[in-house]
């Protein structure tokens, strides 16, 4: 059993070795939120399961607090509203739940931030395709090879795993690193 969990340490170590080797896709998605926020803008979160808790999480680091205190920031996860979910599912169909509250939540210069390990989860994809429509910043958080969300959005994050876990690991640390670069420039800066 340490063995298991030992090898398993290992692993996660070297994915985030290998997120590590090229950071500058996280620096400029970074500087992208911390522009927006900056400019009195949003970040809309999204994504599926794992995923969607990944946009909830780093929505409430940065609508609460990260790890000191600081002003709100304007952030929403498009995963909560179980009303306007079960609506766009119901009425549109499930890969339209999050392109529809982009079109009615997203405004020029807000960001999108889509959170996807296989990149080609179709809700996720037609929400930048809309994200992109209505002059939002399109950030994609990937696993895998990025897929469709990671050609579609104008700032690709890939974490190059095949494993989910591996990718969701990484993926957590990418988004408390956000948080602090948003938080040491808005308060610094």
């Amino acid at each position: 059993m340490s063995h298991r969990v030992a090898e398993r340490l290992r692993l996660t170590a070297a994915a985030h070795q290998r997120a590590a080797a090229d950071v500058v896709p996280i620096v400029t998605a970074g500087e992208a939120m911390r522009a927006a926020l900056a400019a009195g803008r949003s970040i809309l979160a999204f994504g599926n399961g794992g995923s969607a808790a990944d946009a909830q999480h780093f929505v409430a680091e940065l609508v609460v607090k990260y790890e000191r205190d600081r002003p709100g920031r304007s952030a929403i996860a498009l995963t909560t509203d179980t009303s306007i979910l079960t609506a766009a599912g119901n009425d549109s169909g499930f890969e339209q739940v999050f392109a529809r509250q982009v079109e009615a939540l997203g405004r020029p210069g807000d960001v999108a931030l889509a959170i996807t390990t296989s990149g080609d989860s179709v809700n996720v994809v037609r929400a930048l395709e809309t994200a992109n429509a209505h002059g939002l910043v399109t950030i994609a958080l990937t696993g895998r090879d990025g897929g469709k969300a990671g050609r579609l959005a104008q700032i690709h994050v890939n974490v190059p795993e095949p494993r989910t876990a591996l990718a969701q690991e990484v993926h957590t640390t990418v988004l408390h690193v956000w948080c602090e670069l948003i938080d040491e420039e808005l308060l610094n800066g």
